[in-house]
This record gives C-alpha cells, sequence and structure tokens, in this order.
C-alpha cells in the first residue's frame, strides 16, 4: 500500500461525504440518501483498511511515519504508541 493509494481512498471516501450532504441539502429523497449514505460507509471501510494495511507496512519496513506540517510551516514529529520526544530548544 502506497501513500498515494491511502490518500486516494481517503479523498474518496471525503467525496462520498460531500455528494451525500449536498444530497440532503436538496432534498433528496430517502432512499437515495440511504443508498448514498451505504455508499459513503464502504468508502469509509476501504479507508479504514487501507490505512491499517499502509500502517503495518511502514512498522514492518521500519519506514519513519511522515512528518505533518503545523500552521507555522514548521515540522511536527510524529510521535507513536504514546512516545513523546522533547526538541531542543
Amino acid at each position: 500500500m502506497t501513500l498515494a493509494q491511502l490518500e486516494h481512498a481517503q479523498k474518496r471516501m471525503e467525496q462520498k461525504w460531500y455528494e451525500l450532504v449536498m444530497a440532503e441539502q436538496h432534498g433528496g429523497s430517502v432512499q437515495v440518501l440511504e443508498r448514498m449514505y451505504n455508499s459513503y460507509v464502504l468508502a469509509m471501510e476501504e479507508y479504514n483498511r487501507c490505512s491499517a494495511e499502509y500502517q503495518r507496512e511502514c512498522q514492518v519496513e521500519g519506514d519513519p511515519i511522515p512528518v505533518t506540517q503545523n500552521k507555522a510551516g514548521k515540522a511536527k514529529p510524529s510521535t507513536q504508541d504514546g512516545e513523546h520526544t522533547k526538541l531542543a530548544s
């Protein structure tokens, strides 16, 4: 599982949620909304499966966990399993 595949699954899940919300706001029928909700749940389950697989592969391969950017643009180290690191000032 690559990071690109994981991101694709996330975007698909988010798109399904957006479509559901928009359909509800535009007065979609209960049947249509239920079908869209089921589609969203399937996309969410696929994302969760991809995420778990990606995390397993990263742990097995010893890959570092990706670093996320905070609003100031500074790298923020990820913590794993409750580990905390103290950064030098």
